[in-house]
């Protein structure tokens, strides 16, 4: 995948999940305090947010690898995906899920600070 399509494909996350954050904050608060998932909710945004930043700043510099870029991309889309739906619909089964996602996050994580950087260290 191009650099430019990572930076794209971070962007439209991290947009979206200022989005969801502020939609959670005044469109949904109601739907949310009566599942009492207002926490879940701040929560998938946090993690949607922060490693849409990761990915945002790690998609087009040529040293870094592609797998963790993947990895914290299906991360989030696993992770806060299913707590936006489990504080949405409180399908309970979906909090099976969640954790994947979090593995997910933390294989990206750990897969930058293991594997060598392409080309020269600075």
């Amino acid at each position: 995948m191009q650099p430019t399509t990572r930076i794209r494909i971070a962007a439209v996350s991290g947009g979206l999940a200022v989005i969801l954050g502020a939609f959670g904050a005044h469109g949904l608060k109601e739907l949310l305090r009566a599942h009492e998932a207002m926490s879940t909710w701040e929560t998938a945004v946090l993690y949607h947010l922060v490693h849409s930043v990761v990915l945002f700043l790690t998609a087009d510099r040529a040293a870094m690898r592609s797998g963790p870029w993947w990895s914290m991309l299906v991360g989030i889309i696993l992770f806060s995906g299913t707590l936006y739906a489990l504080a949405l619909t409180d399908i309970g089964w979906l909090g099976a899920i969640t954790p994947l996602g979090g593995v997910g996050l933390i294989v990206g994580w750990l897969w930058w600070a293991i594997t060598p950087f392409h080309g020269r260290e600075p």
